[in-house]
């Protein structure tokens, strides 16, 4: 069996997707599966030990120019790849007339090659599902994970009431000894990661509630790490490290992310793609929503998860440190 999964973007919705890979896996043992993703979200898919092939494209960039002559050969190589044998089954997870384009582009010439997705009913974008040799039904009122597992459920024959397996167990913390700005002796003390950073000041939360969560951390003994992922987020994260007490690392690569994030105790994030990743690690974590609604994609994982707040509804500082409270007895268990 050999599958290639589309599920291109962005870095919340790549993570959601993982667990349908497991599905494959475990109802295919040694099955070929292969993964279409931008280039920045990569490194998730590469992290499940059941993709082989990770396959990454710049969409975003070649649309700006697509008749120059380098974007004219990375997308021809990505299509090369994608091409060089015959799938058994292209799956689009991501329901767009974009993403169907990208499976009729892997299939080429491969023409008894199925492309599946979700039908008219069911998808984002119901023009897609006319690009698609088979369709299923799938409500749309289910969390992103089930609806993910649930597609690939209805084409593979995967089991979809099984525990969601991201996959991503084999991801190590990183080594204290290598990395200097890591919290002293954290190979072996506890710390929690803060992800207060966003591109959008709607999304952000108020740096005094960030201080109190600090706080809350420093009384249950853990050293807080404050993670960044841009010139302004990295003002942001040094200004609160500094209150707090915490230290703030250099720039991370998303497994670096991954790794620093499986070594933690507790995570507290705004709703970017890697709070969703540190659910999906099994970390204990809190979400925190100021600029769109959790509904369906809220965070989730194996671990304790919380998604507070919603569009224009910050959540109170105080009901993030109760939410606190229980992810801390949840990670000070003794089986955690």
């Amino acid at each position: 069996m050999r599958v290639l999964i589309v599920k291109t973007s962005s870095m919340g919705d790549v993570v959601h997707a993982l667990p349908a890979a497991s599905d494959i896996a475990r109802r295919y043992p040694g099955a070929r599966i292969d993964w279409l993703v931008e280039r920045p979200f990569a490194a998730l898919p590469q992290l499940h030990p059941a993709v082989q092939n990770v396959v990454p494209i710049q969409f975003r960039k070649w649309r700006k120019s697509p008749f120059d002559a380098a974007v004219r050969q990375a997308a021809g190589e990505a299509i090369a790849r994608l091409r060089s044998e015959p799938y058994d089954l292209i799956l689009d997870l991501q329901g767009l007339v974009k993403s169907a384009m990208f499976c009729k582009l892997a299939r080429g010439p491969h023409k008894t090659t199925p492309i599946a997705g979700y039908d008219r009913a069911s998808i984002r974008e119901p023009l897609a599902s006319f690009l698609y040799d088979r369709t299923a039904s799938v409500a749309r009122d289910q969390q992103a994970v089930a609806r993910n597992r649930l597609l690939t459920a209805a084409h593979l024959g995967t089991d979809a009431d099984a525990p969601a397996d991201f996959g991503l167990g084999s991801v190590t913390p990183l080594d204290a000894r290598q990395h200097d700005w890591l919290p002293a002796g954290s190979n072996t003390a506890p710390y929690a990661v803060l992800m207060p950073a966003a591109s959008r000041a709607e999304k952000l939360w108020p740096e005094a509630s960030w201080q109190a969560v600090g706080e809350r951390l420093a009384q249950a003994r853990l050293a807080r790490v404050v993670l960044w992922g841009s010139q302004d987020e990295l003002e942001r994260a040094q200004r609160i490290a500094q209150t707090i007490g915490g230290s703030v690392p250099p720039f991370l690569t998303v497994q670096e992310a991954a790794q620093l994030m499986a070594g933690a105790s507790a995570v507290v994030g705004l709703d970017t793609g890697f709070t969703h990743l540190a659910a999906a690690l099994g970390k204990p974590t809190i979400g925190i929503y100021c600029d769109h609604e959790p509904g369906l994609a809220g965070v989730t994982g194996p671990s304790f998860t919380a998604s507070l707040g919603g569009k224009g509804r910050p959540p109170s500082t105080a009901d993030v440190l109760a939410a606190l409270n229980m992810a801390l007895a949840v990670a000070a268990a003794p089986d955690a």
